[in-house]
């Protein structure tokens, strides 16, 4: 198959299934999603010549035999994306078995991605290339001739040797790697290059094998290596660790590492690794530095080895998340939507001074499927308070989310969502005597920042349709409610 007959393979399943998907009504409203098909990892998050590029995983004929090629959209405000042709397809013999994660850069005015070609063969023994494919157009990506520019792995690690996320300093190329060692051990590799074709090993950023960080799984995925202020971030994917608590319950985790990375030696000297989302649904962020200088982040609204969903009977399957801005506040990553997310903002509707008192507040303008709520809670003697979002109208449907004033922690509970039969995620936040909540409401999902990007908690779920219901409460005491709501 050449490119041509795979892209119309790509359009013929489209065609194929797009009426059926758009009968959906958990398809998001403001969220990017498949088409159809399957999509995971969000790839080569870059600005370039005043437009926004994101790319993404993308299988579209899932669930039959992966073809996981790359997606791609583009942008010039970050909320509204235009489809264009899918920019890499796994028709070679270094990436057969897909194009799996990577990044892209500006080399000198030349637009370049860099991504892992899997291959594996009869028995299922795995290979990996680091591959380059550019564009003069920004559209139609040609793979380099010169690939791969790295085949397999070096000597003391396994084949799980993938994503690459490349940046410049000073005059060299550098980019970091997920990896596993041969003690199956997650960590992530740090090359340089002069010229993006030649690369050499520089060292381990970190990793589960070193003494001085206890063990943090058994593969690391997904890595980013950026700087923010005075610091340098490492953040990534580690998987195989252990629940501990509140910490550490999804199937596969997401985090980060910050402090000071050695060029020379290409080791981060870092302290803990702390959690960056504490919903159900956060993985393979991809970070970049737009022309107005922030830190921006965008990931994926799934994670691996998890497919249970009711869209796949309608032939699509995940979604990313909005667009983030990253900040660090007293060492620690905050994360804060996107400016232009106000852009969404339809039909204001506001509340101050609501008492909230041994029972529960609902406004007849305030539900929906899609909106974002703006609660600022101030309160001194109460047990807990919080949001009921998409109830159904026999109270059997809602996801709550609330804080335990008492226990100082923030509970998200989609246990009744109409789908998932449990699940509970917590995080601690200091009892301040006040609390916001920015919720981000869509058909199947739901993002909460909490105090401005203290905390955030990142979750699908499937309400049936009609449980819109938006009820605010407080058990045990008092709590006083200022709230701004807008439809999206």
């Amino acid at each position: 198959m050449n490119n041509k007959e795979f892209l119309e393979l790509v359009k013929n399943v489209e065609v194929k299934y797009e009426k059926d998907v758009g009968k959906d009504h958990y398809r998001q409203n403001y969220h990017l999603m498949p088409l159809v098909g399957f999509m995971n990892d969000p790839n080569g998050f870059i600005e370039f010549n005043g437009e926004y590029h994101l790319f993404y995983q993308y299988n579209p004929v899932y669930p039959e035999p992966k073809k996981v090629c790359w997606g791609h959209v583009k942008s010039k405000d970050l909320i509204n994306w235009e489809k264009l042709p899918v920019a890499l397809a796994p028709l070679d013999w270094y990436d057969s078995h897909g194009c799996y994660s990577g990044s892209a850069v500006n080399d000198n005015g030349i637009f370049t991605i860099m991504y892992t070609g899997n291959v594996k063969d009869d028995d299922g023994n795995r290979e990996t290339y680091q591959c380059l494919a550019k564009t003069s157009d920004g559209i139609n990506f040609t793979k380099d001739e010169k690939n791969p520019v790295i085949s397999n792995q070096p000597k003391g690690y396994t084949r799980h040797f993938r994503d690459p996320k490349a940046w410049r300093h000073k005059d060299l190329w550098y980019m970091v790697l997920g990896a596993q060692t041969e003690k199956k051990q997650g960590t992530a590799v740090v090359y340089k290059s002069k010229d993006l074709y030649s690369w050499y090993k520089v060292g381990e950023a970190a990793g589960s094998n070193l003494p001085d960080l206890n063990f943090l799984g058994y593969m690391w995925e997904c890595p980013n290596l950026f700087n923010m202020g005075n610091k340098d971030i490492l953040l990534f994917c580690p998987q195989g660790v252990e629940a501990k608590g509140d910490l550490y319950n999804n199937i596969y985790q997401c985090g980060y590492l910050s402090g000071k990375l050695d060029y020379d030696t290409g080791k981060l000297s870092y302290g803990k690794f702390t959690e960056i989302d504490r919903g159900f649904e956060f993985y393979a962020p991809q970070v970049m530095e737009d022309s107005k200088g922030r830190t921006l982040m965008v990931g994926w609204m799934g994670l691996p080895d998890e497919e249970n969903s009711p869209s796949i009977e309608r032939h699509w399957l995940h979604c990313l998340t909005i667009i983030r801005e990253l900040q660090l506040r007293n060492g620690k990553i905050i994360q804060k939507p996107v400016e232009e997310m106000k852009l969404l903002r339809k039909e204001e509707i506001s509340y101050n001074g609501i008492v909230l008192e041994n029972g529960e507040v609902q406004f007849q303008n305030i539900k929906g499927d899609s909106y974002e709520l703006l609660c600022d809670f101030s309160y001194e003697k109460v047990q807990s308070f919080g949001v009921k979002l998409r109830c159904s109208a026999d109270r059997k449907e809602e996801i709550l989310f609330y804080y335990d004033a008492l226990e100082e922690k923030l509970i998200l509970d989609r246990s009744k969502d109409g789908f998932h039969k449990s699940g509970v995620r917590k995080c601690s936040v200091e009892n301040s005597g006040k609390l916001r909540f920015n919720i981000f409401m869509d058909k199947s999902s739901v993002e909460i920042f909490v105090n401005d990007g203290e905390e955030t908690f990142t979750s699908r779920i499937y309400p049936r349709q009609g449980s819109e219901d938006v009820i605010f409460f407080a058990d045990n005491g008092t709590a006083e409610l200022n709230l701004k709501y807008w439809k999206i």
